[in-house]
This record gives structure tokens, sequence and C-alpha cells, in this order.
């Protein structure tokens, strides 16, 4: 999974329309293996990227959980801890 889509759901404050859209830009941008598509191909990219985010709000519409909600600055404190011992050696 490509490394710059991060977890959107069950977090305080929720998932902005800005995350959802810049997780599905990078989705987008991983499957077609562009990141600047040509000028013949913008229009089913930028298609895509509304489709994507519009479905992937639903989804974090729709999820339920039982799990206390996450704060993301402990998350990504977390996060930048992993990258950390990960780059480390």
């Amino acid at each position: 999974m490509c490394r710059n889509i991060r977890p959107l759901h069950n977090f305080e404050p929720p998932a902005t329309s800005d995350e959802v859209t810049a997780a599905a830009l990078q989705f987008v941008r991983k499957v077609s293996g562009t990141t600047k598509p040509s000028a013949a191909n913008q229009e089913a990219f930028d298609r895509a990227v509304a489709e994507i985010a519009h479905v992937t709000q639903h989804l974090l519409d729709d999820l339920v959980t039982n799990a206390p909600k996450k704060n993301r600055e402990v998350e990504a404190a977390k996060r930048k801890a992993r990258a950390e011992a990960r780059y480390a050696s």
C-alpha cells in the first residue's frame, strides 16, 4: 500500500473532505502510475479522484466501531517513531 495514504477512520475530529480527497488522489496516482496525467487523460484522472473521494466518504460515514476514537497527534508521533526506527540504520 502507498505509504502516503493514511487511515482516516475513527479519528477525533473526523477526517475532512480535503483529507479524503488527498487519499483518493494518492490512490489514483498509484493505480495509474503517474503523478501528472497528460492533457488527454486529465479529465478521466480528475473524475476518478472525485468518484473515489465520494465513495470513500460514504465508507467512512457508514463504518462503525466500538473502539475509542484515535488522537491525530498521538498517531502522528507513532508514525514518526516508526519512521525514525526504520531509517536509523
